[in-house]
């Protein structure tokens, strides 16, 4: 049998060896920015282009798609709440669910369509200009295929041990910023109807799209 201070050194031993595999695996989980960027494009882009439904413009395929590979990689609150704007602070809890229900089936069915169309597209990531310590950064790249390349730039926050250790909360397409965009958008509705009209003003405009996709 073990004597005591055996099994108190083995105890240690084991410990430091659990220590080291939990630090390693943070490590791994928090890559970098630039590369979680390069990650997820490559695997959308094969996901698409191996997937004749999404090609076709099959919508549920789309948000699948989107589900699985796009949205754990998003701070989707942080979007939806930067979009409402001020008004955010002033919603329920069952009013921010709706607003982020709407906003990511409104997303999802606007961008349905550009990709649907990706065929020989690829993208590439340029190199990342940020401190060690950044909590922030912008990670810029291109989609270059057929034509001019389309710039497609993304916000991201550090959110170290959590999930890559970097969660989107921004996108830039060819010099516009989506949030932005929205929030005038969304700030109309909320002056002229309030919370629950933009909400409303969302649903009519998903159920539109449905129809016309449909």
């Amino acid at each position: 049998m073990m004597n005591r201070r055996q099994l108190a050194r083995w105890a240690g031993v084991a410990s430091l060896v659990l220590a080291q595999g939990i630090s390693s695996l943070a490590l791994a989980a928090d890559e970098a920015p630039d590369a979680l960027i390069t990650r997820l494009s490559t695997d959308v882009l094969a996901a698409i282009k191996a997937d004749k439904s999404i090609q076709a413009g099959d919508v549920s395929k789309i948000v699948t798609l989107v589900d699985t590979k796009i949205m754990p990689n998003v701070n989707f609150q942080r979007m939806t709440a930067s979009a409402v704007g001020p008004a955010w602070r002033q919603a329920t809890d069952a009013q921010k669910q709706k607003l982020q229900d709407e906003f990511k089936v409104l997303l999802v069915r606007t961008y349905s369509g550009a990709l649907a169309q990706v065929s020989d597209q690829e993208i590439s990531v340029r190199p990342l200009r940020a401190a060690a310590e950044d909590k922030e950064v912008v990670v810029r790249s291109e989609v270059r295929g057929r034509g001019d390349p389309v710039q497609l730039d993304y916000r991201l926050e550090k959110t170290p041990g959590e999930g890559a250790g970097w969660k989107i909360y921004n996108l830039n397409v060819m010099g516009i910023w989506l949030v932005e965009t929205y929030r005038s958008q969304f700030s109309q509705e909320i002056n002229a109807k309030g919370l629950d009209g933009l909400i409303a003003a969302l649903a009519q405009r998903n159920k539109s799209n449905e129809k016309k996709s449909g």
